[in-house]
């Protein structure tokens, strides 16, 4: 391939994020349905019609931005298998909690927006699906560390370990980059109380 296709190839997916990006940011501020590609374009830095070389409307660029989400969520969810078990429970917390607060470091607000109440059904369906995956991979790795842990149990305790993400991610994800380690630590304490006497 020619360099000069390179860079227009590197310059368009550029362009892509950034409007997804600011897509994000709108949709996250407004909701779906008041948010307009006029919006969007601004919040980027681009004319309309710009936009519109990459984007025919704002639910294509919904759907790409769920794509991208999906992505890095079956990636991070990917990498919590049952051979996580066998770890010391600092090494277990700290694999579970770095994938899933890079994941939401690197998509910021799209957890909520995907959770919204006017987003289409069929965009945010597959993102519950994904949770659901997530939920069953912390379910497989809980149930490998304690086998005599009866089902309801554990399954209970991993729906509290995904509401505790859920509820001290945001604010790991709005905090300044310095700040950002430290408050991942005190995630990582809360859920070393949390789960040490529930999985030793």
């Amino acid at each position: 391939m020619e360099p000069k296709v390179v860079r227009r190839q590197a310059r368009g997916e550029r362009r892509m994020a950034e409007l997804q990006d600011a897509a994000a940011a709108v949709f996250a501020e407004v909701g779906y349905e008041a948010a307009t590609t006029n919006a969007i374009a601004a919040r980027a830095g681009v004319s309309p019609g710009t936009l519109y070389q990459f984007y025919g409307n704002k639910e294509a660029i919904a759907q790409a931005l769920a794509d991208r989400y999906l992505e890095q969520l079956r990636t991070a969810h990917g990498a919590l298998t049952p051979e996580l078990a066998h770890l010391p429970l600092d090494e277990l917390i700290d694999r579970m909690a770095g994938s899933m607060i890079a994941v939401n470091v690197a998509n910021p607000g799209f957890k909520a927006l995907f959770g919204r109440a006017d987003m289409p059904e069929r965009l945010a369906a597959p993102t519950r699906a994904v949770h659901a995956a997530v939920f069953g991979r912390i379910d497989a790795v809980f149930a490998a560390r304690r086998s005599d842990l009866p089902a309801a149990d554990r399954a209970r305790a991993a729906q509290v370990t995904m509401r505790l993400f859920g509820g001290l991610i945001p604010m790991i994800v709005s905090a300044d980059e310095d700040e950002r380690p430290a408050l991942a630590e005190e995630l990582k304490k809360v859920l070393r109380g949390y789960l040490g006497p529930i999985l030793g």
